[in-house]
C-alpha cells in the first residue's frame, strides 16, 4: 500500500473554480456527485461546466449511491466519464455489470464488521475477476450520509486490518473521512494510502471549495510522502 506519491482527490465539486484549483495544485482526480439527496450533487449542464474547466490529466470520477447500472452508464457517456465511485450498498455483481467502466468501491470502517466486509470483496474480486475495481475507499461508518460528513474515520481499526494482512487480494487503498490540511499528514505517514480523498475538509461551505485549503492539502500531503 505504499506509493511513491500519494494521488489525491478532491471530491464534491460544485463550481468550475474549484476544478481549476484542484488541478492547479496539483490533485489528481476531482470528484463529482450525482446523488440528489447529496448536498454537492451537480447537475448534468454542471458537470460539463466543471469538465469544461478541468485541463488534461486530472482524472474526473462520478459517485453514486445504489444508482441502477443503466442510470450510471447513462450519465458516464453523457458527460464522456470512464470512472466513477460507488457509495453505497453496491454487491461486487454491481460492480461487474459496470464494466468496462473503472470503479472505486466506498467501504465503511464498522469496526465489527470491518473484517468481514473485506472478506466479502476479497471474494467478490476473486470470484467474478472484477478487474474494473481499482480501488476501495474507506469511508467513515455510522454517519447515515455518503461522504463530505467531516467525521474521523477509525483509523485504528484499519491499521489493524493492514496488519492482520486483510486488504491482500483487494485493489488499492484511498483514504477518506474527515481529512483536512491538519490531519491528513498524520494519516499518509501511519497508512501510507495509495490515495487520499477530500470533500468539507478543503470547503468554505457545502460544494464550495477554499482554494487556500485545497493548496493546503496538498502540501501537507506531499511533506508526508517526503518523509
Amino acid at each position: 500500500m505504499n506509493p511513491t506519491r500519494t494521488r489525491i482527490k478532491i471530491c464534491g465539486i460544485g463550481r468550475p473554480e474549484d476544478a481549476a484549483a484542484a488541478a492547479e495544485a496539483g490533485a489528481d482526480a476531482i470528484g463529482l456527485v450525482f446523488h440528489p439527496p447529496a448536498p454537492r450533487c451537480v447537475s448534468l449542464d454542471r458537470a460539463r461546466e466543471i469538465l469544461a474547466a478541468l485541463p488534461a490529466f486530472v482524472t474526473p470520477v462520478g459517485l453514486f449511491v445504489d444508482a441502477e447500472a443503466r442510470t450510471i452508464r447513462d450519465t458516464a457517456n453523457a458527460i464522456g466519464l470512464r470512472h466513477v465511485q460507488l457509495n453505497g450498498n453496491e454487491s461486487p455483481e454491481h460492480v461487474a455489470a459496470l464494466a468496462p467502466l473503472v470503479v472505486i468501491k466506498a467501504l465503511r470502517v464498522e469496526r465489527d464488521k470491518f473484517g468481514r466486509t473485506l472478506g466479502k470483496w476479497r471474494e467478490g474480486v476473486e470470484s467474478l475477476r472484477l478487474t474494473n475495481l481499482q480501488g476501495v475507499v474507506l469511508e467513515t461508518a455510522g454517519t447515515g450520509r455518503a461522504g463530505g460528513t467531516g467525521v474521523a474515520n477509525d483509523w485504528e481499526t484499519v491499521r489493524r486490518h493492514i496488519k492482520s494482512g486483510d486488504f491482500a487480494g483487494l485493489p488499492p487503498v484511498i483514504a477518506a473521512g474527515g481529512l483536512t490540511p491538519e490531519t491528513v499528514a498524520a494519516v499518509v505517514r501511519d497508512i501510507r494510502p495509495w490515495a487520499v480523498d477530500v470533500s468539507s475538509g478543503v470547503e468554505d461551505a457545502p460544494g464550495r471549495k477554499s482554494a487556500d485549503r485545497i493548496r493546503s492539502f496538498v502540501a501537507a500531503v506531499r511533506t508526508a510522502d517526503a518523509d
